[in-house]
């Protein structure tokens, strides 16, 4: 791929987005990429977590600007569709996935990093959607997300100003789930992925689809769901082995089944 790499730590297995030269930003070809890797990777019994982060100082600055000079509104259209068919998909990936903001996250970028589960920043990290200062407007799904994280006052100071902001200011308003400082970032990434992976995959997945489940739908019908998966988790090996390690004391060793 020219413009990611896979890297594979154990259970935990590592998306780098690598356009370092470009701060890792989205062009057509990365679209492309990023929709193979994630399919192919969803495959994998063997991965438990998905990391995203960039490579160089970037996580991600959004779509690369230089190819918006030939975009008519219909191939901007098609540009902005498929965008959100792959964060749809990586909103859905069926492990829990985290994005590691290592550096700049704007535009496009934020929006990836907004449809993973976890979200941990740099000390050094810049967050925001700046679209508005390039006459244009948010393309993958911003517009929806951000304010369901941060609510609607805050999510729309972001967009109409355009201004980024600090990794402390994003934790403080609910963006990110932690800040990190940057010397220690990717060690205490790692470590918390490969807690992570400790856990029941089974029951992870089932976490995954009822929350969602719960934000899409009214609580009428979000609440059955939780009530289908509570008792799913009694049909699976892992629930079993939760039970009796807790009974006899001891640390679980979850098989995923």
């Amino acid at each position: 791929m020219e413009t990611l790499r896979i890297e594979r730590y154990g259970q935990v297995y590592v998306l780098l987005l690598n356009r370092p030269d470009k701060l890792n930003t989205i062009n057509l070809l990365m679209l492309e990429e990023l929709s193979k890797a994630l399919q192919e990777l969803s495959s994998l019994d063997e991965l438990r977590v998905l990391v995203i982060r960039g490579n160089g100082r970037a996580f991600c600055a959004g779509a690369d600007v230089s190819e918006f000079i030939k975009l008519t509104p219909s191939t901007a259209l098609n540009f902005s569709r498929k965008g959100k068919e792959v964060l749809k998909y990586l909103a859905h990936f069926p492990r829990p996935t985290l994005a590691a903001i290592n550096g700049y996250a704007l535009g496009g970028g934020l929006e990836l990093a907004l449809n993973c589960d976890l979200r941990f920043a740099s000390s050094a990290a810049l967050l925001g959607l700046p679209e508005i200062n390039l006459g244009i407007f948010p393309g993958f799904g911003g517009t929806v997300k951000l304010p369901k994280i941060i609510g609607k006052a805050k999510a729309l100071e972001m967009m109409y100003t355009g201004d980024r902001i600090s990794a402390e200011e994003a934790l403080r308003v609910g963006l990110v789930n932690r800040v990190i400082p940057s010397e220690k970032f990717d060690e205490e990434v790692m470590t918390f992925a490969n807690r992570l992976a400790l856990k029941s995959p089974a029951i992870l997945k089932l976490l995954k689809t009822a929350v969602i489940s719960s934000l899409d739908s009214p609580e009428e019908v979000g609440s059955p769901i939780e009530s289908l998966a509570w008792a799913l988790t009694f049909t699976t090996d892992d629930q079993k082995e939760g039970i009796k390690a807790f009974l006899e004391k001891r640390e679980p060793k979850f098989s995923g089944k």
